[in-house]
């Protein structure tokens, strides 16, 4: 007896449809490794039928008032909380993702980014008018800047799909949104909960490969291309949307350094370095993955780290006990493992280092030791449950090492002396520093990098900000 795959779907101007020319892809759950879906492979036919919807539907969206779009999102968060057990189910069949860690930890923070967008199409601000020049007054307006064409991930597909929508559509643009091809289960099922809230074309979906995402940023009809991925994707974006002069908003890797001082609380630093670094499987370009601890404190810092490695469990969804879920597809998984097998011998493995099961595509949670600032694992982003610990002498040996990557995400820095806590976070050349934490975000403050980690923010004002155009208005008081 075969089990039917469900059969997931485009949601292109208000409608639910296959591929134009019927091709499809299969869905595999990274828990088990088994296909329990088919999707829609795009091709350039569905990405036209798409743009074409979103740019119907863009003069009616963008003349609504602030107020309109506030009340529509306020009723999409609504919704997703009415429905967060099919959401939570959806993403963690997507994701492997335990079910009781998404439900708690990513479904309300969704939830209230949207809403807090709704509140933020309200709260545009320019510069007051005024007389520059005798006789004439100037206004600036803020306006949406048209179709948007997005790309989401596969480790976070709800929460990045919030991301990039909800203040896309509060600022008055509407969108053509792909989601992994690993991945579209979560997003589809978003759509048809948005179905009976926004007007037909101001949110559509189309799955597909990177061919498919290609087509969106090269369609003459987006004005701005965001991407949420990696560097090799946000370069690829970057360089076709040139082309036309898109706006683009790029959010690329990370390559995290946590920065443990020798008067830091060892214990706490080292729970929540842990947590910081398993959570998703270290599926996350903020994750706390690079450690570097001051060499009066590393031999017990890396003990205390490789016993919370060794007391994290991986494993099924159903799982109460665990605290991530398998790696995202088999590629990611020979990525990962690529990285320890390709350890120098000045490297110790300290705890982990290996696959979990021949089911699925879990890894465990391993700390690396006694690296240097040139080897591969600690210049390239893994992705995965690995961190590794590097040694340091001062602050600014610890600073050179910090910097010393071509990523710029996020930071932290663990240390009870207020001083060097603020000339730390002055230094670190990251879009974000934390002090005696790691990973926390909140939708009032912005989220993004630099360097090869991407321009654009996410999350805040400066998000919203970012899906609108500045115009100046200049007119003759002589009438």
């Amino acid at each position: 007896m075969t089990t039917e795959l469900r059969r997931l779907r485009n949601y292109i101007g208000g409608e639910f449809k296959d591929a134009a020319d019927g091709r499809t892809t299969e869905v595999v759950n990274p828990a088990t490794g088994e296909v329990y879906a088919t999707a829609p492979l795009s091709g350039q036919a569905d990405v036209d039928a798409a743009m074409a919807a979103a740019a119907a539907a863009f003069p009616g969206w963008r003349d609504t008032t602030p107020a309109e779009r506030q009340k529509a999102l306020l009723k999409i968060a609504d919704a997703f909380e009415a429905r967060a057990d099919e959401l939570v189910a959806a993403e963690s069949e997507n994701t492997g993702k335990p079910l009781g860690l998404t439900a708690s930890e990513e479904l309300p923070p969704m939830v209230d980014q949207i809403r807090f967008f709704a509140g933020a199409a309200r709260l545009l601000e320019g510069r007051s008018a005024g007389e520059y020049m005798d006789g004439m007054t100037s206004i600036v307006r803020r306006e949406p800047v048209g179709v948007c064409a997005q790309v989401a991930p596969w480790n976070y597909p709800m929460m990045m799909a919030v991301w990039k929508f909800a203040p896309a559509i509060a600022a008055g643009n509407t969108v053509v949104l792909k989601p992994s091809d690993t991945t579209p289960a979560s997003t589809v099922l978003m759509a048809e909960i948005i179905d009976s809230v926004l007007p037909k074309g101001v949110f559509n979906v189309i799955c597909g490969d990177r061919e498919t995402g290609r087509a969106m940023v090269e369609h003459s009809t987006p004005a701005m291309a965001s991407i949420t991925g990696s560097v090799r994707a946000g370069m690829q974006v970057a360089e076709s949307a040139s082309k036309d002069v898109k706006r683009v908003h790029l959010e690329l890797g990370g390559k995290a350094p946590v920065v443990v001082f020798e008067d830091a609380d060892v214990p706490k630093a080292v729970e929540d370095i842990a947590v910081a670094g398993y959570f998703n499987a270290g599926q996350d370009c903020t994750a706390a993955t690079r450690v570097l601890v001051h060499e009066s404190i590393h031999d017990e810092f890396v003990a205390a780290l490789a016993k919370a490695a060794a007391d994290t469990k991986t494993g099924a969804p159903d799982d109460e006990d665990v605290l991530y879920g398998p790696l995202n597809n088999p590629n990611q998984l020979g990525q990962v493992a690529g990285f320890i097998e390709r350890l120098p011998a000045h490297a110790k493995v300290e705890a982990g280092g290996h696959r979990v099961g021949d089911k699925g595509y879990f890894y465990a949670p391993t700390v690396v030791s006694g690296l240097k600032q040139d080897d591969e694992i600690i210049q390239n982003e893994v992705f995965g449950p690995v961190i590794t610990v590097q040694s340091f002498t001062d602050e600014s040996q610890a600073l050179e090492y910090a910097n010393g990557v071509e990523f710029a995400l996020a930071s932290s820095v663990w240390t009870k002396d207020h001083g060097r806590a603020m000339r730390m976070s002055k230094n670190l050349d990251f879009g974000c520093v934390w002090i005696n934490t790691h990973i926390p975000l909140v939708a009032e403050m912005p989220h993004g990098g630099f360097k090869k980690s991407g321009y654009g923010k996410d999350l805040s004002a400066y998000g919203f900000e970012d899906y609108t155009r500045i115009k100046h208005v200049m007119t003759s008081l002589g009438g």
